[in-house]
Protein backbone atom coordinates (compact mmCIF):
# COMPACT_ATOMS: atom_id res chain seq x y z
CA UNK A 1 0.00 0.00 0.00
CA UNK A 2 2.90 2.18 0.44
CA UNK A 3 3.33 2.56 -3.49
CA UNK A 4 -0.41 3.77 -3.45
CA UNK A 5 -0.21 6.39 -1.21
CA UNK A 6 2.85 8.00 -2.42
CA UNK A 7 1.36 7.85 -6.01
CA UNK A 8 -1.79 9.26 -4.83
CA UNK A 9 0.12 11.98 -3.03
CA UNK A 10 2.78 12.82 -6.16
CA UNK A 11 -0.79 13.06 -8.38
CA UNK A 12 -2.66 15.40 -6.04
CA UNK A 13 1.26 17.47 -5.81
CA UNK A 14 0.99 17.38 -9.93
CA UNK A 15 -2.46 18.34 -9.79
CA UNK A 16 -1.87 21.77 -7.28
CA UNK A 17 1.02 22.95 -9.74
CA UNK A 18 -0.91 23.21 -12.41
CA UNK A 19 1.08 19.95 -14.44
CA UNK A 20 -0.74 17.65 -16.82
CA UNK A 21 -0.44 13.99 -16.05
CA UNK A 22 -1.95 10.17 -16.65
CA UNK A 23 -2.70 8.14 -14.55
CA UNK A 24 -2.58 4.73 -15.45
CA UNK A 25 -3.44 1.41 -13.64
CA UNK A 26 -3.65 -2.14 -14.64
CA UNK A 27 -7.13 -2.85 -13.50
CA UNK A 28 -7.07 -6.92 -15.24
CA UNK A 29 -4.69 -9.69 -16.52
CA UNK A 30 -5.29 -12.80 -17.69
CA UNK A 31 -2.34 -15.37 -18.07
CA UNK A 32 1.50 -14.33 -17.39
CA UNK A 33 2.32 -10.38 -16.82
CA UNK A 34 4.84 -8.28 -15.01
CA UNK A 35 2.60 -6.95 -12.70
CA UNK A 36 -0.76 -7.84 -10.97
CA UNK A 37 -3.87 -5.99 -11.46
CA UNK A 38 -4.01 -2.94 -9.54
CA UNK A 39 -0.45 -1.88 -10.60
CA UNK A 40 0.14 2.13 -10.88
CA UNK A 41 1.70 4.68 -12.49
CA UNK A 42 1.85 8.44 -13.29
CA UNK A 43 3.02 9.71 -16.59
CA UNK A 44 3.90 13.11 -16.92
CA UNK A 45 3.78 14.93 -21.19
CA UNK A 46 7.35 14.49 -21.03
CA UNK A 47 7.22 10.94 -20.39
CA UNK A 48 8.97 10.78 -17.06
CA UNK A 49 7.22 8.70 -14.52
CA UNK A 50 6.17 7.82 -11.11
CA UNK A 51 5.35 4.50 -10.05
CA UNK A 52 5.76 1.59 -12.55
CA UNK A 53 3.35 -1.12 -14.15
CA UNK A 54 5.97 -3.60 -14.75
CA UNK A 55 8.57 -2.20 -16.74
CA UNK A 56 9.96 -3.48 -20.22
CA UNK A 57 8.25 -3.26 -23.21
CA UNK A 58 4.77 -3.01 -22.14
CA UNK A 59 5.78 -0.09 -19.47
CA UNK A 60 7.55 1.60 -22.64
CA UNK A 61 3.88 1.07 -24.51
CA UNK A 62 1.72 2.40 -21.51
CA UNK A 63 4.11 5.37 -21.31
CA UNK A 64 3.79 6.13 -25.27
CA UNK A 65 -0.12 5.45 -24.40
CA UNK A 66 -0.02 7.87 -21.77
CA UNK A 67 1.58 11.02 -23.25
CA UNK A 68 -0.62 10.72 -26.61
CA UNK A 69 -3.50 10.45 -23.88
CA UNK A 70 -2.01 13.36 -21.93
CA UNK A 71 -2.12 15.67 -24.97
CA UNK A 72 -5.77 15.12 -26.26
CA UNK A 73 -6.74 15.65 -23.29
CA UNK A 74 -8.91 12.18 -23.09
CA UNK A 75 -8.12 8.64 -21.43
CA UNK A 76 -9.60 5.04 -21.66
CA UNK A 77 -8.87 1.58 -21.14
CA UNK A 78 -6.28 -0.19 -23.53
CA UNK A 79 -5.01 -3.94 -23.99
CA UNK A 80 -1.80 -4.87 -23.95
CA UNK A 81 -1.35 -8.63 -25.63
CA UNK A 82 1.67 -10.14 -24.65
CA UNK A 83 1.27 -13.34 -26.26
CA UNK A 84 3.50 -14.57 -29.36
CA UNK A 85 1.92 -12.09 -31.97
CA UNK A 86 0.31 -10.17 -29.91
CA UNK A 87 0.51 -5.88 -30.22
CA UNK A 88 3.19 -5.71 -27.66
CA UNK A 89 6.51 -8.29 -28.96
CA UNK A 90 6.41 -9.23 -25.44
CA UNK A 91 6.40 -13.60 -24.57
CA UNK A 92 5.03 -13.38 -20.98
CA UNK A 93 1.77 -15.38 -22.74
CA UNK A 94 -0.93 -13.13 -21.03
CA UNK A 95 -2.93 -9.99 -21.54
CA UNK A 96 -3.12 -6.98 -19.50
CA UNK A 97 -5.56 -4.32 -19.68
CA UNK A 98 -4.91 -0.86 -19.00
CA UNK A 99 -6.53 1.62 -17.77
CA UNK A 100 -5.36 6.07 -18.44
CA UNK A 101 -7.33 8.89 -16.84
CA UNK A 102 -5.84 11.93 -17.64
CA UNK A 103 -6.14 15.13 -15.40
CA UNK A 104 -5.26 17.87 -18.00
CA UNK A 105 -6.08 21.65 -17.00
CA UNK A 106 -8.32 23.66 -19.84
CA UNK A 107 -5.22 26.54 -19.70
CA UNK A 108 -2.71 27.77 -18.48
CA UNK A 109 -1.93 31.34 -17.61
CA UNK A 110 1.78 32.64 -17.89
CA UNK A 111 1.17 36.45 -15.89
CA UNK A 112 4.19 38.61 -17.02
CA UNK A 113 4.42 41.70 -14.18
CA UNK A 114 3.51 41.31 -10.91
CA UNK A 115 1.87 44.70 -10.31
CA UNK A 116 -1.43 46.13 -8.75
CA UNK A 117 -3.41 44.16 -12.45
CA UNK A 118 -1.15 41.14 -12.51
CA UNK A 119 -2.16 40.70 -9.06
CA UNK A 120 -5.64 40.91 -9.37
CA UNK A 121 -6.02 38.83 -12.63
CA UNK A 122 -3.62 35.77 -10.69
CA UNK A 123 -6.50 36.42 -8.02
CA UNK A 124 -8.78 35.72 -10.73
CA UNK A 125 -7.13 32.49 -12.14
CA UNK A 126 -7.30 31.01 -9.05
CA UNK A 127 -10.71 31.83 -8.27
CA UNK A 128 -11.34 30.27 -12.35
CA UNK A 129 -9.55 26.88 -11.19
CA UNK A 130 -7.10 28.07 -13.97
CA UNK A 131 -2.73 27.29 -12.91
CA UNK A 132 -1.07 30.26 -13.55
CA UNK A 133 3.07 31.59 -13.37
CA UNK A 134 4.09 34.63 -12.51
CA UNK A 135 6.90 36.64 -13.77
CA UNK A 136 8.78 39.32 -12.26
CA UNK A 137 12.33 40.60 -11.66
CA UNK A 138 11.20 42.30 -8.34
CA UNK A 139 11.61 40.16 -5.88
CA UNK A 140 9.36 42.28 -3.57
CA UNK A 141 6.48 41.94 -5.99
CA UNK A 142 7.07 38.61 -7.50
CA UNK A 143 6.45 36.31 -4.62
CA UNK A 144 4.70 33.52 -2.76
CA UNK A 145 3.56 35.49 -0.41
CA UNK A 146 2.09 37.71 -2.36
CA UNK A 147 1.34 35.08 -4.99
CA UNK A 148 0.21 31.83 -2.62
CA UNK A 149 -1.59 30.06 -5.55
CA UNK A 150 1.21 30.22 -8.55
CA UNK A 151 1.94 27.15 -9.85
CA UNK A 152 5.20 28.62 -10.26
CA UNK A 153 7.34 32.73 -9.65
CA UNK A 154 9.96 33.25 -12.13
CA UNK A 155 11.80 36.03 -10.37
CA UNK A 156 13.19 37.64 -13.80
CA UNK A 157 12.58 40.21 -16.86
CA UNK A 158 9.48 39.05 -17.80
CA UNK A 159 10.49 39.47 -21.32
CA UNK A 160 13.43 36.93 -20.85
CA UNK A 161 11.23 34.72 -18.85
CA UNK A 162 8.92 33.77 -21.45
CA UNK A 163 11.63 31.11 -22.91
CA UNK A 164 12.27 30.22 -19.16
CA UNK A 165 8.48 29.27 -18.75
CA UNK A 166 8.25 27.62 -22.14
CA UNK A 167 5.09 28.31 -23.18
CA UNK A 168 2.92 25.97 -25.38
CA UNK A 169 0.22 25.72 -27.24
CA UNK A 170 -2.42 25.56 -24.12
CA UNK A 171 -0.91 28.95 -22.59
CA UNK A 172 -2.21 32.34 -22.35
CA UNK A 173 0.04 35.12 -22.06
CA UNK A 174 -0.81 38.32 -20.20
CA UNK A 175 1.52 41.22 -20.79
CA UNK A 176 1.01 43.36 -17.48
CA UNK A 177 4.40 44.66 -16.94
CA UNK A 178 5.17 47.98 -15.47
CA UNK A 179 6.30 49.66 -18.50
CA UNK A 180 5.34 50.20 -22.25
CA UNK A 181 8.90 49.17 -22.83
CA UNK A 182 9.44 46.18 -21.32
CA UNK A 183 5.49 44.77 -22.50
CA UNK A 184 6.87 45.40 -26.03
CA UNK A 185 10.14 42.86 -25.14
CA UNK A 186 7.36 40.96 -23.81
CA UNK A 187 5.41 40.88 -26.83
CA UNK A 188 8.47 40.02 -28.82
CA UNK A 189 9.17 37.03 -27.06
CA UNK A 190 5.44 35.86 -26.77
CA UNK A 191 5.17 35.99 -30.66
CA UNK A 192 7.47 34.11 -31.19
CA UNK A 193 6.09 31.10 -29.33
CA UNK A 194 2.86 28.78 -29.50
CA UNK A 195 1.16 30.61 -27.67
CA UNK A 196 -2.67 30.59 -28.60
CA UNK A 197 -3.73 34.13 -27.17
CA UNK A 198 -1.11 36.84 -26.49
CA UNK A 199 -2.84 39.91 -24.51
CA UNK A 200 -0.79 43.31 -23.75
CA UNK A 201 -2.01 46.44 -21.68
CA UNK A 202 -1.88 49.25 -23.36
CA UNK A 203 -3.79 52.90 -24.41
CA UNK A 204 -4.92 52.20 -28.24
CA UNK A 205 -2.10 55.02 -29.03
CA UNK A 206 0.77 53.33 -27.36
CA UNK A 207 0.15 50.17 -28.29
CA UNK A 208 -0.45 51.69 -32.35
CA UNK A 209 3.44 52.93 -31.61
CA UNK A 210 4.27 49.52 -30.07
CA UNK A 211 2.95 47.56 -33.01
CA UNK A 212 4.67 49.96 -35.24
CA UNK A 213 8.17 49.56 -34.18
CA UNK A 214 7.88 45.90 -34.70
CA UNK A 215 8.33 45.93 -37.95
CA UNK A 216 11.60 46.27 -37.58
CA UNK A 217 11.52 42.67 -36.09
CA UNK A 218 9.81 41.74 -38.84
CA UNK A 219 6.26 40.91 -36.30
CA UNK A 220 3.32 42.22 -37.49
CA UNK A 221 0.77 41.82 -34.40
CA UNK A 222 -2.17 43.27 -36.18
CA UNK A 223 -1.78 40.05 -38.84
CA UNK A 224 -1.61 37.85 -35.71
CA UNK A 225 -5.10 36.77 -34.27
CA UNK A 226 -3.41 35.71 -31.31
CA UNK A 227 -2.87 39.62 -30.13
CA UNK A 228 -5.43 40.99 -28.24
CA UNK A 229 -4.35 44.71 -27.20
CA UNK A 230 -5.68 46.99 -26.14
CA UNK A 231 -6.42 43.63 -23.67
CA UNK A 232 -9.69 42.72 -21.77
CA UNK A 233 -13.67 42.85 -23.32
CA UNK A 234 -14.78 46.36 -23.35
CA UNK A 235 -16.76 45.81 -19.75
CA UNK A 236 -16.24 49.14 -18.87
CA UNK A 237 -14.09 50.28 -15.21
CA UNK A 238 -10.59 50.87 -14.67
CA UNK A 239 -9.60 49.59 -11.77
CA UNK A 240 -7.01 46.93 -11.39
CA UNK A 241 -9.73 44.12 -10.47
CA UNK A 242 -12.17 45.46 -13.21
CA UNK A 243 -8.76 44.94 -16.14
CA UNK A 244 -8.70 41.71 -14.56
CA UNK A 245 -12.10 40.52 -15.03
CA UNK A 246 -12.68 41.67 -18.20
CA UNK A 247 -8.99 40.19 -19.09
CA UNK A 248 -9.62 36.39 -18.27
CA UNK A 249 -13.35 37.30 -19.48
CA UNK A 250 -11.59 37.48 -22.52
CA UNK A 251 -9.53 34.30 -22.49
CA UNK A 252 -12.45 32.08 -20.99
CA UNK A 253 -14.71 33.30 -24.06
CA UNK A 254 -11.77 32.81 -26.75
CA UNK A 255 -10.99 29.62 -25.37
CA UNK A 256 -14.30 28.06 -25.32
CA UNK A 257 -15.13 29.73 -28.69
CA UNK A 258 -17.74 32.21 -27.44
CA UNK A 259 -19.25 35.52 -28.47
CA UNK A 260 -19.40 36.95 -25.26
CA UNK A 261 -23.14 38.14 -25.35
CA UNK A 262 -25.29 38.07 -22.48
CA UNK A 263 -27.43 34.74 -22.31
CA UNK A 264 -30.92 36.56 -21.01
CA UNK A 265 -34.28 35.41 -22.21
CA UNK A 266 -36.63 37.70 -23.94
CA UNK A 267 -36.65 41.49 -23.74
CA UNK A 268 -36.52 43.08 -20.07
CA UNK A 269 -39.56 44.64 -18.58
CA UNK A 270 -39.17 48.50 -18.52
CA UNK A 271 -42.63 49.14 -17.11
Amino acid sequence: MKESRNIIKVLSEAIDGGKNVGFVMVISVDGSTPREAGAKMLVFEDGSIEGTVGGGTLEALAIKKAVECVKKGRGGKFIFDLKPGGNTGMLCMGKAELFIDVYKNPLKVLILGAGHVGLKIAEAARAAGYPYIVADDRPEFANTERFPGASGIITERPDKAVRLAGPGEDTYIVIVTRGHALDRECLIEAMRTKAPYIGMIGSADKVKEVFKSLAKEKLYPLKDKRVYSPIGLNLGGKAPGEIAVSILSQIVMLHYGRDGKHMGIGMRDEG
